[in-house]
């Protein structure tokens, strides 16, 4: 994969971690592990939370 077109969020992982290491899908490359550094976000959606505030996937 070009560096250039790694997600700069997961780092190309395709996968987030909170501060808890719960890992959950990237939302700015979808999941894929990248982007067009001049793209557009994936998913301009709000995420779907529990009442800790940890993404439900």
């Amino acid at each position: 994969m070009p560096r250039d077109k790694v997600c700069l969020a997961c780092g190309g992982e395709g996968l987030l971690m909170d501060d808890e290491e719960w890992k959950y899908t990237c939302k700015i490359c979808g999941g894929s592990g990248w982007m067009s550094q001049d793209g557009s976000v994936y998913d301009r959606e709000v995420a779907d939370v529990d009442e800790m505030n940890r993404i439900l996937d």
